[in-house]
């Protein structure tokens, strides 16, 4: 996941002192004036993280963190609040809303700096999940009486893309069955079909594995995305 920074607040100059921030701790940074455009954005692109301004014309910060907390690619993602209200209220609102930190208006930059540098831990660990490692193995994806087979390109804690013999509609909610290690028995769970690729590729994201799977799939993959050394392997093909 690159280090890109979604700045949501309808003051330009807000946004113009939060990118040079970002900037500094190495972050690109797509800033919105317009809140009505972050919904787009946030439904084809993952974010490192997300900082919205709490009172905006409609959607307002609050709504958009919801619409970020009921699911997709950024349903994790860590989100600052900016609020000009300093009222406890407020605060509780934001966090009931799925805000990760707060932080007054207006801006302070040494204020930020060090928050974005105390939420770099949960940033990390959203990128650990969604990092791809190229991994070759055979995979069957099963919606009702509709079942594509085929190979993945790359799997991460989140999901996989995979090559298949046919497409299954956006959004359609599936039945996964991922062969990690040849011999093993498959991991097995339900994810959903969140992209498709030209005429033969399916990105899958796998949001509803299982415990005990979800743990096979982390002790599969988690020392290849620590050691930052993808390796291409082969798995039931």
């Amino acid at each position: 996941m690159g280090k890109r920074a979604l700045v949501v607040d309808d003051d330009r100059a807000a946004c113009d002192l939060i990118r040079e921030v970002l900037a500094s701790s190495g972050m690109e940074t797509l800033a919105l004036t317009n809140s009505g455009e972050a919904a787009e954005y946030l439904g084809k692109e993952k974010f490192a993280v997300a900082l919205v301004d709490f009172q905006m014309p409609s959607p307002d910060g609050r709504e958009i963190a919801r619409q970020m907390r009921r699911g997709g690619f950024n349903q994790m993602t860590p989100i600052i609040m900016l609020s000009e209200d300093r009222e406890l209220s407020a605060v509780s609102r934001g966090f009931q809303a799925g805000a990760s930190f707060f932080l007054y208006k207006p801006v302070d930059k040494g204020r930020l700096g060090k928050l974005i540098r105390a939420a770099q831990g949960a940033i990390e660990h959203e990128a650990r999940r969604f990092r791809r490692i190229p991994f070759r193995s055979r995979v069957n994806v099963r919606a009702g009486n509709i079942e594509a087979n085929g190979e993945t390109i790359n799997v991460s804690l989140d999901g996989l893309l995979m090559q298949s013999n046919r497409l299954i509609p956006i959004g359609t909610a599936v039945n996964v069955s991922l062969h990690l290690e040849t011999g093993m028995k498959p991991l097995a769970g339900r994810g959903s079909v969140m992209r498709t690729v030209g005429e033969r590729e399916m990105a899958i994201r796998l949001n509803q594995l299982p415990l005990a799977e979800n743990c096979r799939l982390q002790e599969f993959l988690l020392p290849m995305i620590l050691d930052n050394r993808p390796e291409m392997s082969m798995a039931g093909v």
